[in-house]
């Protein structure tokens, strides 16, 4: 059974990670490990941390010297892992039992080196919004426009992770780059059309922030897919009327 890296960032999340972490140590697939990546240079809950997991022996807890943001954060914890596999959890979500052993046994039957999920949105109380069905992308062009890829319905074979792929310095929209990169490559993204995980929705979350993902959003076709300003600006455009249709 192989090892499966589970790389949680951590930021002022203490409300929700007792019960995201809890998911993963449930899980049916038992060859894990998590690594907590403590990314709030105030350090108010890393005690509370080391209190309720420092002892558990499947879990690993880095203490960055200063914030870095949640794309650094998941490098630095990916660095710092051994499994053949990559997962990655936000702090405040949650996974379904059987997440790891179904989209594990789902990547190897079709050969996928990377896969997602679909997922239910929830808000603060558990209480469900919506969901997101997931699909299968085989060229970068089909999320150019519109990405339902949830980051922590994510699990990819770590052997993608090189230099030239890995999350980029950005406040939002940092996996989207790496996706996109990824496609890039020639590389598939398979999807499980089973909802196998919970993505916390809450109001003064920084994925919540329409202006900064205005920002980071234009960032990725400027700077990362080296598109001009007008492109740019179009893909921005179509990127944001996509995803209020949602």
């Amino acid at each position: 059974m192989d090892l499966i890296s589970v790389i949680v960032p951590f930021y002022k999340k203490k409300k929700f990670i007792k019960e995201t972490i809890s998911s993963v140590l449930n899980q049916t697939y038992l060859n894990i490990e998590i690594i907590i990546v403590y990314d709030d240079p105030e350090k108010d809950d890393l005690k509370y941390l080391i209190n309720f997991f420092g002892k558990n022996e499947k879990i690993k807890i880095i203490v960055n010297d200063k914030n870095l943001g949640a794309g650094l954060s998941r490098n630095k914890g990916i660095s710092e892992s051994g499994g053949k596999y990559i997962c990655f959890l936000d702090a405040d979500d949650i996974w379904h039992r059987e997440k790891i052993l179904k989209q594990i046994y789902f990547m190897k039957k079709h050969n996928f080196k990377i896969s997602h999920t679909s997922y239910t949105i929830i808000d603060q109380n558990n209480q469900i919004k919506s969901t997101r069905k997931a699909k299968s992308f085989y060229n970068y062009r089909d999320i150019l426009k519109s990405c339902n890829i949830g980051l922590s319905t994510v699990i990819l074979d770590r052997d993608i992770i090189t230099n030239d792929l890995k999350f980029p310095d950005l406040k939002t929209k940092e996996d989207f780059v790496l996706w996109l990169k990824i496609l890039q490559s020639g590389l598939y993204i398979g999807a499980i059309e089973e909802k196998l995980s919970f993505w916390r929705k809450t109001k003064n979350s920084l994925s919540s922030s329409v202006l900064q993902k205005l920002i980071d959003g234009y960032r990725v076709y400027r700077i990362y897919m080296k598109y001009n300003p007008f492109k740019s600006l179009y893909l921005l455009i179509c990127l944001s009327l996509n995803f209020l249709k949602k």
